[in-house]
């Protein structure tokens, strides 16, 4: 299945992808909660639910017709790890790492498949990192390797969008990997059942249709069974987490020289059987005043 949260007249609806069409299960399925988070939360009798409310789901409607939005907008943790495809790590010079190298991207970053991607005011480093991202659907600690595709709810694309100078102010990368906006993901959740080999599958990425990065999952350094007994060892993993799984060679910052994204820029991002994302580069525009925040414009 490819579960999507699409929006329509202003209305946030769950919904089941089928070729170019989407079908509305919050309309057939009035249980269903009105998030993706909280459907994951429900385990098997959310599935459940699914799968009843796809049978009686009946209006298709055109793709172009909706808006796609991130499929999980909410998580409770939004991580990626570094320096995890080889080919990467051989643009870079450096040896695979001994041990998991996680950064935390806060969830605020994250944005739809196909909404703009900000120039921050702050920097003009501003890269991109094609990846498949894993999304949890259990909660769940102390996950041995060989249970760990029990509790993945799926798989999306993700753009790991970066700032690079502000990436290297400190080893946690977090400021860097943070930004508003800079964590697209999305189209959907492609369910587990749809994917014979996750460690086989194409990530490229596109900058203006030209092909930047072209790599596979199967330059893991760290398995996807490896990467979760890491994290449930820490840390109790949640239905809607996302953890991004890393990205291949042709990153803009390794380019000789530099190629960072500018306004008006393209970013298509595509794994295999996944489907894409693709963001415009758009200049950050100035904060919104309000009462209960305090901005300074610069």
């Amino acid at each position: 299945m490819k579960l999507s949260v699409f929006e329509q007249f202003g209305q946030r609806h769950l919904g089941i992808v089928r070729g170019s069409e989407v079908f509305d299960l919050s309309a057939a399925e009035p249980r269903l909660p009105a998030t993706m988070e909280g459907l994951l939360a429900l385990g098997s009798d959310g599935m459940t639910l699914v799968r009843e409310a796809q049978k009686r789901a009946k209006n298709a409607i055109k793709l172009e017709e909706v808006r796609l939005c991130a499929p999980v907008s909410n998580p409770r943790k939004f991580m990626g790890i570094g320096g995890n495809l080889r080919s990467h790590l051989q643009e870079v010079k450096t040896v695979p790492p001994v041990h998991q190298i996680w950064f935390n991207k806060q969830v605020t970053c994250i944005s739809g498949p196909f909404d703009p991607i900000h120039l921050p005011r702050a920097s003009s480093q501003l890269d991109y990192e094609g990846e498949m991202a894993i999304v949890i659907g259990r909660r769940c600690r102390h996950v041995a390797p060989e249970d760990a595709y029990r509790v993945i709810a799926g798989y999306c694309v993700c753009n790991d969008v970066s700032v690079r100078d502000w990436q290297m102010r400190a080893f946690t990368a977090t400021l860097g990997k943070s930004f508003d906006t800079h964590g697209p993901i999305g189209p959907w959740i492609t369910t587990p059942e749809e994917i014979k080999d996750p460690h086989a599958l194409e990530i490229r990425t596109w900058v203006d249709g030209t092909l930047r990065q072209s790599g596979s999952t199967g330059e893991f350094v760290f398995s996807i069974p490896e990467m979760i007994a890491e994290l449930s060892t820490v840390f109790t993993l949640e239905p809607g987490d996302v953890f991004s799984t890393g990205s291949p060679a042709g990153v803009g910052a390794w380019m000789n020289p530099p190629q960072y994204l500018k306004v008006g820029q393209v970013v298509r991002v595509e794994v295999e059987y996944l489907g894409y994302i693709e963001n415009t580069v758009i200049a950050e525009p100035l904060p919104e005043r309000c009462p209960s925040c305090i901005t300074q414009d610069t």
